[in-house]
């Protein structure tokens, strides 16, 4: 009898944890999670009060290697409205991470989710996928992949029209 009370728990708990993790998928219209709460590597600059492109990416995805001319140049267009991009690489190690700055030089700032907790978290169902925070921190659209020009008109609609938007 114990033992069967043990495996109940025991899958009872598994299902609770595997409810709970299903549950952590941030949907558009809410709070997208505070980046400060994972052990994310790098500087995170200040985004309180600001429109927020959190960009998830990795080195050897071409269409990010493609997004990041276009997201700096969106960064230094946007940057001085209100407007911040950061972005979350999902590499491993962190000599392929740094290389591939060094070749890009983004004007935007890069992170690293070497554990790739705050990816799981968020179930990221691509790379790149985005992810257009608003001034309130609320998780506004989610866009999967990049898709050269047609991205950056949408991207920058979306962003300009958060800008403007009241508190």
């Amino acid at each position: 009898m114990l033992s069967l009370i043990k495996k109940t728990s025991v899958g009872v708990a598994a299902l609770f944890a595997s409810a709970l993790l299903a549950s952590a998928e941030v949907k558009v219209g809410q709070p997208f999670p505070a980046l400060e709460n994972y052990r994310l590597e790098g500087q995170l600059p200040a985004a309180a009060g600001r429109v927020v492109l959190v960009d998830f990416w990795a080195t050897w995805c071409a269409p990010c290697r493609a997004s990041f001319p276009a997201y700096s140049a969106l960064q230094r267009e946007l940057g001085d409205r209100g407007f911040t991009i950061i972005a979350v690489s999902v590499d491993k190690k962190q000599g392929e991470y740094d290389e591939f700055l060094k070749k890009f030089t983004p004007s935007f700032t890069a992170v690293r989710d070497g554990q790739q907790r705050l990816a799981a978290e968020l179930h990221v169902p691509s790379m790149p996928t985005s992810y257009l925070v608003d001034k309130r921190g609320v998780l506004r659209a989610v866009h999967s992949g990049f898709h050269g020009d047609a991205s950056v008109k949408e991207l920058r609609n979306q962003i300009i029209e958060l800008l403007e938007e009241k508190p």
